[in-house]
C-alpha cells in the first residue's frame, strides 16, 4: 500500500512539475518565437534549431560539472568553505579572483551556474564581479587558438585586459558597496530554489561523503534540479536567439562601423560587439577577417572583450540570475572595460 501510495505521489509531483513548465512564461516565449520562425521564414527554421541543440551539447560538460559542483557543495554543506575561500581582505580577495578567472575554463554561459552557486553560498559580490567578468574572457585553451588564429600578441594583450577587466568590476563593486549599496544579489526565484530541499535542521557541519545520508542526498537532488530547470531553460532561449542574430546580421554590416576611418571605431566596437559576439572559439576567425578588412587592433580588443562577457546568451541568462541592478552594472562594467581595453591597447602599439 505505501508503495502505490508513494508512487501516485510521484506521479502527482512529476504532472504538477510538467504543467509548471508549461506555464513557464520563458517557454511560451520560446514556443511564440518558434512558431514565429516557422510562419514567416520556414527555411531557418531547422537550422536555429540545430544551431541551439549544438550550443547546448557544446556546453554540457561545463554545464553539468557546474551544476554537479553546485549541488554538492549544497548537500555536503562545503558551501560554506566556498564563501571561506574569496571572504577575507575584500581587494586580496577580488584580485585572486580576477586571476583564477582569467584561467578558468568557463565561457560566459557556462559560468552562471557557478555565479549562483557561489552567490548562494555567501561569496561576496565584489570577488564573485572579478571572476565573472574575467572568467569568459580568456582560458588556456582559447590563448593557444587566439594566438594561433589572431596573433601571440593579441592573445597575451587579450589575458592581460581579461584580468584587468575582472580587477576593475571588483573594485567598481566594492566602491559601491561601501555606500550600502547591491545587497542580495540573487533573485528571490533562485535565491531560495533549495528550499524544498534543504531542511532548516540539516546538519551543518561538512561531510564530503554525503551520500550516506539520505536528507543529503534529497538536498544534492533538489538543488541540482532547481539550478539545472532554472538555466537551462534561459540558456537555451539565449541560444536561440542567437541563432536568429547570426542568420540576420551581416559581418559586414559590423564592419564598417569598426574600420580604421571612424575615430569611435573602439567603443562603437564594443557596443557592437556585445551582443553580437559568437562563441569565443567561433569568433576567432571572424575577428581575423575583420581585422584583414580593416579593423582597428584596438577595436578588435573592444569588440572580443566586450563580447565575450555580454553576449546576447550571457546577457539573458544573468538577467534570469541577478537583480535589476546588478544586471545593469554587469554589462557597463564590461562595456567600459572593454572599451578602455581597447583604447589601451591601439594606443600601445596594437601588436598582432
Amino acid at each position: 500500500m505505501n508503495t502505490i501510495a508513494d508512487n501516485q505521489t510521484r506521479n502527482q509531483q512529476f504532472l504538477l512539475y510538467i504543467g509548471s513548465i508549461v506555464k513557464d512564461r520563458v517557454f511560451i516565449a520560446l514556443v511564440l518565437m518558434l512558431a514565429l520562425l516557422a510562419a514567416f521564414d520556414s527555411p531557418q527554421f531547422a537550422p536555429s534549431i540545430a544551431f541551439t541543440l549544438d550550443a547546448l551539447w557544446e556546453m554540457l560538460p561545463f554545464f553539468a560539472l557546474a551544476i554537479g559542483i553546485a549541488a554538492y557543495a549544497k548537500a555536503s554543506s562545503a558551501d560554506s568553505l566556498i564563501a571561506k575561500a574569496f571572504s577575507g581582505n575584500p581587494v586580496r580577495a577580488t584580485l585572486l579572483a580576477a586571476l583564477v578567472g582569467a584561467i578558468s575554463p568557463f565561457c560566459s554561459c557556462g559560468v552562471i551556474p557557478l555565479i549562483a552557486a557561489m552567490l548562494g553560498a555567501g561569496v561576496p559580490l565584489a570577488p564573485v564581479m572579478a571572476f565573472w567578468i574575467a572568467s569568459p574572457i580568456m582560458d588556456p585553451e582559447m590563448f593557444i587558438l587566439t594566438a594561433a588564429g589572431i596573433g601571440f600578441g593579441f592573445a597575451v594583450a587579450k589575458t592581460v585586459a581579461a584580468m584587468a577587466m575582472g580587477v576593475l568590476a571588483g573594485l567598481s563593486i566594492l566602491l559601491i558597496q561601501r555606500y550600502g549599496g547591491l545587497e542580495s544579489p540573487l533573485r528571490a526565484e533562485l535565491g531560495g530554489c533549495c528550499d524544498s530541499g534543504c531542511s532548516s535542521s540539516a546538519p551543518q557541519s561538512v561531510r564530503w561523503k554525503f551520500w550516506h545520508q539520505a536528507e543529503r542526498i534529497k538536498a544534492f537532488n533538489a538543488e541540482a534540479l532547481a539550478i539545472a530547470v532554472f538555466l537551462g531553460k534561459w540558456l537555451t532561449l539565449a541560444f536561440f536567439l542567437e541563432s536568429l542574430m547570426l542568420a540576420y546580421v551581416s559581418s559586414d554590416w559590423i564592419a564598417s562601423y569598426v574600420g580604421a576611418d571612424n575615430p569611435f571605431a573602439i567603443p562603437l566596437a564594443a557596443i557592437v560587439g556585445a551582443p553580437s559576439y559568437l562563441n569565443g572559439y567561433a569568433a576567432i576567425p571572424l575577428i581575423s577577417g575583420l581585422i584583414e578588412i580593416g579593423m582597428t587592433p584596438g577595436a578588435a580588443m573592444a569588440f572580443a572583450s566586450a563580447g565575450a562577457v555580454s553576449s546576447i546568451p550571457a546577457a539573458i541568462a544573468v538577467w534570469a540570475l541577478v537583480k535589476k541592478p546588478v544586471f545593469v552594472l554587469y554589462l557597463a562594467l564590461g562595456l567600459s572595460g572593454a572599451t578602455i581595453a581597447g583604447f589601451v591597447y591601439q594606443f600601445s602599439g596594437g601588436i598582432i
